[in-house]
């Protein structure tokens, strides 16, 4: 590695950005002046000589990278075959090489065309816009993507990872149904990377984005794998249901690539390696939770707002518990087995009741998973007596619920922060002690609760990784399985 940093990884690095450099002028004059109506229409003879020239440069930097061959089987379907390419395993931004391979259309952030020569670039490939700041940019997003999709071939092929994320390609995670709400054919693409030395796995732990283009432009010889595989041309019954569809795709690939599947999602993840004072134990049962929240139809989007109105009326509530139909009642929701099995997971004694500050909490831990002190001020608002302050039993009984776990002991912790030895805290004695000691959690729980260092480790969180964006409406389907407890 030592020698290639001083040989062939800066020649390498300068070719691929004078790669990207000359096809900028190429891809602007392009675009300029190009309208939707244009874009409907067959390219001009000009603009499929530039579509072959970007084309070859976009290799030509691939080549500089060390990709000396691409290995593609299958036929890639004509867009009146199949308006949408699926591609998974999503691992790396190097899985942009199938798409500067087929100039297909991609969902990026709105952001990306503000990007030098990049933002060029993306926008000459005629992109699925995603704004951030738009509430309704989810939507908008499924209609384009609706609309190009059933445009008997108009438009370009629109490339979608479904994954949302990018994974260790050790198995495949929930599809997002955003590629299969429209229910036309789709032509799954599949990714294989088998070099001896894997340097192209970019997730949410290990090497960061530098050091990946680093170690993979110091391999003098980087393989990569397209396979297209057949269109899947949906039922009648997968039309009505993408997520059905979903699955079914997700099942076709993961046979192909020989991995298997599981139903974590992009959330989940967030969930898991949130950056916050308690990082969550490999035993949570908040995961399953956070499923069943998607499952009852609770959208990311509206979330918070219903947090606050889950909130204000368990404080009227106090300490009431609850039935099933009452439970049902407060949601807002009819009782369907996703809320039983949500409903068993905080009913700890089999007694038919829950606490329904409980189920505010684990809530306000899946809507805010970084920002622990907010859950916990919220939680004292739930727990604490008249004059503020809330004893050991009630702390144990938020941090239970907050990390997702059966028992917990507290002791330790609830007497660092009771200094004078009153038997009761105030959030204010709380928060001045973690902001004294950040690690609270570390250092006075983890320790004796965990008995080991917890299989999942703290990662900061942002947007996806590589070149797709989490842009789908969730929606997880209802699965006849057994009820969850969340003492185990």
């Amino acid at each position: 590695i030592a020698f290639m940093t001083l040989t062939l990884f800066p020649i390498r690095l300068f070719f691929a950005a004078f790669m990207m450099l000359l096809a900028w002028p190429f891809a602007f004059i392009a675009s300029m002046g190009s309208d939707e109506q244009e874009l409907e229409k067959p390219l001009s003879w000009w603009r499929k000589i530039v579509d072959v020239l970007l084309k070859a440069i976009m290799r030509m930097m691939w080549l500089a990278g060390g990709f000396h061959w691409i290995n593609v089987k299958g036929r890639r379907a004509l867009p009146a075959e199949a308006a949408i390419l699926t591609v998974a395993p999503h691992s790396s931004y190097f899985d942009a090489i199938p798409v500067t391979m087929t100039f297909a259309s991609i969902v990026m952030k709105a952001e990306s065309k503000d990007i030098p020569v990049w933002g060029t670039l993306i926008k000459y490939i005629r992109p699925v816009f995603v704004s951030r700041s738009d509430q309704d940019s989810r939507r908008k997003t499924v209609e384009e993507i609706k609309r190009r999709a059933q445009s008997d071939g108009k438009w370009p092929q629109i490339m979608i990872f479904p994954e949302g994320t990018c994974t260790n390609r050790s198995c495949l995670i929930t599809f997002k149904p955003g590629a299969f709400i429209p229910g036309v054919p789709v032509q799954p693409v599949v990714l294989r990377y088998p070099n001896k030395l894997d340097t192209i796995t970019w997730t949410w732990q290990g090497p960061g984005a530098f050091e990946i283009l680093w170690l993979t432009l110091c391999q003098f010889h980087n393989s990569v794998e397209i396979e297209f595989l057949p269109v899947y041309i949906p039922s009648e019954e997968e039309r009505k249901n993408p997520v059905l569809y979903a699955n079914n795709v997700r099942r076709v690939m993961a046979e192909a690539l020989g991995v298997s599947v599981t139903d974590y999602t992009f959330e989940d993840c967030q969930l898991a390696l949130a950056e916050g004072q308690l990082r969550l134990p490999s035993d949570t049962c908040l995961l399953e939770f956070a499923k069943l929240v998607r499952s009852l139809g609770l959208k990311p989007e509206t979330l918070e707002d219903d947090l606050d109105k889950y909130a204000a009326s368990a404080m009227k509530m106090k300490k009431e518990k609850v039935d099933l139909k009452e439970f049902s009642a407060y949601l807002e929701f009819p009782v369907s087995h996703t809320l039983e099995s949500m409903f068993a997971l905080f009913d700890e004694n089999e007694d038919g009741v829950i606490d329904i500050r409980e189920f505010v909490i684990a809530l306000s831990v899946v809507c805010k998973p970084s920002k622990t002190l907010e859950t916990i001020q919220l939680a004292f608002q739930l727990y604490q007596s008249e004059s503020g302050t809330i004893t050991e039993e009630d702390l144990a009984h938020i941090l239970k619920t907050a990390m997702g776990v059966s028992q917990i002991n507290v002791t330790h912790l609830f007497r660092a922060v009771d200094e004078e030895d009153k038997g009761n805290i105030t959030y204010d004695d709380f928060y001045t002690f973690a902001e004294l000691h950040p690690h609270f959690a570390e250092d006075y729980l983890y320790p004796d609760q965990m008995g080991a260092e917890s299989s999942l480790e703290t990662s900061p969180l942002s947007a996806p990784n590589g070149i797709c964006t989490d842009f789908s409406p969730d929606n997880t389907e209802d699965k006849n399985k057994p009820l969850q407890k969340k003492l185990n």
